[in-house]
């Protein structure tokens, strides 16, 4: 019933601050009196209590002690009603004074004064108070209480309690802070106490807690990863606190706290780049990036803003991703010009129109094919575009001297036992053998590294899709694994190898520990509520054309050397001189070309990359064969 009442009109909350300061006034009187009704004037009480009311009415319009919303009282109406209260006595006092040879006339000495604030204070104060809790019982008691814990007690816990405390959905317990800072630990803070995460454990046997909430923006990766492994062990649903550059003025809304995401989990301590260097290179620069409305090309450009280059091309083949990210770019308003251009690569002509209009100084290759099954079963496709269309763009930047030339690889081309990573791994060797011509002015970069959370087609996505539909979440074996990292990790890294390499390098970046894909499926399950092979079945597919269980970084015969950057090192790789490679390459052409037969093409591949050993794929046939088409 209290939920359909209406806010009150202002005028009846006026009516009730002069009615309950009047109230007050009385009550300090006869409290001066020792609550005796008998021997005093009662005309010198009524003129006094007519001058309160005046005096209030005056004060109480002035400062809007009506303003606020009963039902939402908060420390902003109780400063406003301290002020008010303060005024009008002190109108009292300053009175009281002023008509000393009246006094007989008004009861206003310094005890009825002082009485008289503290009760009005209190009472105007409490009977706001007792509305806010009254419709706040009539709010939750048909609710089921939910108690939560929060993890963090600095100001950005404190904001969550407000926030929880003002939901008006949930009927929300708070039991207690968690912080890992000792000095906290057995505080109190607004009333709730402080443990140890190490208590939680005990908390959790004495009082059911349905959820957590962290409220830290500088948890380590691996705190956060050892919470919800807590909470998921004991039925505790993990909420996240949106990042301070969401909030709104200081505050956020219990709208935004989110569910926890696998991606969160997967998160390593923030890495350290040289921006400065970075800006130095790239300030007042001409720059080309392909494949820009990718999910690597796209963040690339992000990036790529902050270091203010004179221009950013975006060349992509894809129309639809290529606009939104014009527009994502445009609400922005940076001051960098970026000029969408809708092209395919592999296009000679039209990406000689572009090197001649634009003149890049910097070019970030990022654009690929890279599904391993499709390209599996279009092989062409595969060296089409990352072979040839490689070649003309590292042709082209120097032909039109480019100055960097920063390629994107892929840990597949790492003992490729598919078509896709030996295309990109034909892409290393070919900008490779440029980068060892002496005639060339440009320095060609690979960088190469693993999987990168929430990219187009990433198996997050796929398996997020597959639970939100009920299943089953599809692992193609249970033992496969892959290495992780974030889209901004990896492009800040790119960024900052193509800064420091010389030419000729291949930078392999510190994907830290490999991930079981079947571990991360389960643990997706359990983070959306559902319990793995109870609620959603986990199935097996098998692997895939030219999918392996695990990946590499670097080639069993190669090593690495370290350089200034920890997470950033040089692979040691076999060299290939261009006179050995052109006139091969130009055969990938003649063949994509004129060839119906694609066994060709994959035994030239093989010919050139012989580490490419084909997995579950129709081109094992074509292993250990020494003679190969058109080669010998």
């Amino acid at each position: 019933m209290l939920k359909k009442i209406n806010i009150v009109p202002r005028w009846i909350i006026f009516l009730l601050d002069i009615g309950v300061a009047s109230c007050s006034f009385l009550l300090a009187f006869m409290v001066k009196q020792n609550l005796a009704l008998t021997g005093f004037a009662w005309e010198s009480v009524l003129s006094t209590l007519f001058l309160l009311v005046i005096t209030n009415g005056l004060v109480f319009t002035s400062i809007k002690t009506y303003a606020g919303i009963v039902r939402y009282t908060g420390m902003q109406d109780a400063i406003r009603i301290a002020v008010s209260i303060f005024v009008s006595s002190a109108l009292l006092f300053l009175f009281s004074k002023l008509s000393y040879n009246y006094r007989e006339a008004f009861i206003l000495d310094n005890v009825i004064i002082i009485l008289y604030a503290s009760f009005a204070f209190l009472s105007m104060l409490s009977y706001r108070m007792g509305v806010k809790f009254l419709f706040a019982y009539a709010k939750n008691y048909k609710m089921v209480k939910k108690n939560v814990v929060i993890f963090g007690a600095g100001e950005a816990g404190v904001a969550t309690k407000r926030v929880l405390e003002h939901d008006t959905h949930n009927n929300i317990s708070l039991l207690a802070f968690i912080d890992d800072d000792r000095k906290k630990n057995n505080k109190v803070l607004d009333g709730i106490p402080i443990i140890n995460f190490s208590e939680l454990n005990k908390l959790v046997q004495e009082q059911e807690v349905d959820e957590l909430v962290i409220a830290s923006f500088t948890i380590t990766p691996q705190r956060k990863n050892d919470i919800v492994d807590f909470c998921l062990d004991h039925d505790i649903k993990v909420l996240n606190v949106p990042a301070y550059s969401k909030w709104s003025e200081g505050k956020f809304n219990s709208k935004q706290l989110q569910n926890v995401k696998i991606e969160d989990l997967l998160e390593r301590d923030p890495i350290v780049i040289n921006n400065q260097q970075i800006r130095s290179q790239i300030k007042g620069k001409r720059v080309l990036v392909t494949g820009a409305a990718g999910s690597i090309g796209s963040e690339i450009v992000r990036q790529l803003i902050a270091y203010a280059p004179e221009l950013i091309i975006l060349c992509d083949q894809a129309e639809t991703p290529l606009h939104s990210l014009e527009l994502e770019l445009q609400e922005k308003k940076h001051f960098v010009n970026c000029i969408p251009f809708l092209a395919d690569i592999t296009s000679e002509q039209r990406m000689e129109d572009l090197f001649n209009q634009f003149k890049p100084h910097y070019v970030y290759h990022a654009a690929a094919y890279k599904h391993v099954p499709m390209m599996e079963l279009c092989p062409s496709e595969a060296v089409k575009n990352n072979v040839l269309g490689t070649k003309l763009m590292a042709d082209l930047s120097v032909k039109h001297y480019v100055e960097r030339f920063v390629m994107v690889s892929t840990d597949k081309a790492v003992n490729p036992t598919n078509v896709m990573g030996a295309s990109k791994r034909l892409a290393e060797i070919y900008v490779q053998g440029l980068s060892k011509e002496i005639a060339n002015a440009t320095k060609f970069i690979t960088t190469r590294f693993g999987n990168v959370l929430g990219s187009n087609g990433s198996v997050i996505n796929r398996f997020k899709h597959q639970i939100e539909k009920g299943g089953p979440v599809t692992v193609t074996h249970p033992n496969i694994t892959r290495y992780f990292m974030t889209i901004p990790e990896a492009c800040q890294l790119v960024l900052e190898a193509g800064s420091m390499g010389n030419g000729g390098e291949i930078f392999v970046f510190d994907m830290g520990q490999p991930v079981t894909i079947a571990d991360l499926a389960k643990k997706m399950i359990r983070l959306y509520g559902y319990i793995p092979n109870i609620d959603i079945d986990i199935t097996y597919s098998g692997l895939r054309p030219g999918e392996k269980l695990y990946e590499e970084l670097l080639n069993d015969a190669e090593n690495t050397l370290n350089t200034y950057h920890e997470k950033i090192m040089i692979a040691k790789v076999r060299e290939v001189a261009m006179q050995d490679i052109e006139a091969k390459f130009n055969q990938f052409r003649t063949l994509v070309n004129t060839s119906k037969n694609e066994n060709e093409l994959v035994a030239l591949m093989k010919a050139l990359v012989p580490e490419f050993i084909s997995n579950n794929s129709v081109f094992e046939s074509l292993d250990g064969n020494a003679k190969v088409v058109g080669l010998d």
